[in-house]
């Protein structure tokens, strides 16, 4: 087990991941993926982890495996045209991760995702949390625009609000 790693998730109390990302915030957020789901069929999820559980960091489970956990138990999977997308963010590794169902990940490669995660983490490096995140989902939204355009029938099938866990 990292020790350092360790450390930072058993300091770090939950509440300060809440007040960077405060419900003003989260509304702004779930506002920027309502719009954004108007304009594509894929539907997007938005979660934010403070730390790790004990459980988690003693099974050394990685971000980017507590992601697709997360995915999972957000039921992003659960899409008629397989058209989830994740974007996670585990605040006390400091770390982003985008997963997309598969049906988005046969159109848009990895290298893609984890080019809009390095935006949102150079904004959370200067500190302007929800400029980043706002941005990052401005990126996903072109993604999904270029591969999933919006239908006439374009049924909303999760729930817009972000989640912090």
């Amino acid at each position: 087990m990292n020790l350092k790693r360790f450390v930072r998730h058993v300091l770090l109390p939950p509440w300060v991941a809440r007040r960077t990302f405060s419900p003003p915030v989260m509304r702004r957020v779930e506002d920027a993926v309502k719009s954004s789901e108007r304009s594509h069929r894929g539907e997007l999820r938005v979660a934010v982890e403070a730390c790790l559980e004990l459980e988690q960091l003693w099974r050394k489970l990685s971000p980017r495996a507590r992601a697709e956990e997360v995915f999972s138990q957000l039921r992003v999977w659960d899409t008629a045209e397989n058209s989830g997308v994740l974007l996670y963010i585990n605040w006390a590794d400091r770390n982003i991760e985008i997963v997309a169902d598969r049906g988005i990940s046969a159109r848009v490669t990895q290298d893609e995702w984890e080019a809009i995660c390095r935006v949102i983490e150079r904004s959370f490096r200067t500190g302007q949390f929800e400029t980043g995140l706002l941005q990052g989902i401005a990126q996903i939204t072109n993604l999904l625009t270029t591969h999933f355009p919006a239908a006439s029938d374009n049924v909303d099938e999760l729930s817009n609000k972000p989640v912090v866990l």
